[in-house]
């Protein structure tokens, strides 16, 4: 949707993926635990990255249900105030997965629990059309790791059909990182042109155009980069 640009910070190492587990045959069950130094981490990085888009962050939580989102909200209200320039609002989880869809221009920066966030990122590419499209990162204390939102797609290995714009984008998130802004803006307007120039994977293709293979986007991008 045009005008849509929002970024989404998730916290990684938390809550029931990472929490104590059971699984039998009559019952299971999956802990979700966070602790005040994991969210106050997680909200100090949404709360610069807000700092420096539009000033607006969005904590999504079902603070109405869970205790561990309860935590969550607590939290950001205590620390809104240190950031007294950015305009800090709340959403419960459902509502936002529905307010994505309907009006994707309201968020600028949403944070949010590990397992929330799986779930929304990938509800985000709706909004692109192609999973194909969005990069991402997952940053910590050392090394941070760039790549697809999607991961690896194993299914298409050796079908030149995967969309190689959300690891060529995740390259400019690297630059990025490093303050390198002209390289990112450079990688950034060549993913720009090939899409109007309809350079694209079957995924995005447009009615009526030949798609190209994973290989050729590739060398088309690299070709502008180098020109550029």
């Amino acid at each position: 949707m045009e005008g849509a640009a929002f970024v989404f910070i998730r916290e990684l190492t938390g809550g029931m993926y990472f929490g104590e587990k059971f699984e039998s045959d009559d019952k299971a069950y999956d802990t979700c635990v966070y602790t005040r130094p994991e969210i106050e981490r997680i909200l100090k990085v949404a709360y610069e990255y807000a700092r420096r888009r539009r000033r607006h962050l969005t904590l999504v939580d079902k603070a109405n249900v869970l205790a561990s989102s309860r935590l969550w909200r607590k939290i950001a209200k205590e620390m809104a105030p240190q950031y007294p320039d950015v305009t800090t609002d709340y959403m419960y989880v459902d509502n936002a997965a529905m307010k994505m869809i309907q009006e994707p221009r309201f968020f600028d920066v949403m944070v949010t629990e590990n397992t929330f966030g799986d779930i929304l990122t990938d509800e985000g590419s709706v909004i692109t059309g192609s999973m194909g499209l969005l990069p991402s990162a997952s940053t910590g204390e050392s090394t941070p790791v760039f790549e697809p939102i999607h991961g690896s797609w194993p299914q298409a290995a050796g079908q030149d059909i995967a969309n190689p714009l959300a690891q060529i984008l995740s390259v400019a998130m690297l630059f990025d990182y490093f303050n390198l802004k002209d390289e990112a803006k450079v990688v950034r307007e060549a993913v720009n042109a090939s899409l109007d120039a309809c350079v694209r994977t079957p995924d995005i293709q447009v009615e009526g155009k030949t798609p190209f293979g994973t290989q050729a986007v590739g060398e088309w991008i690299a070709d502008y980069v180098t020109t550029h």
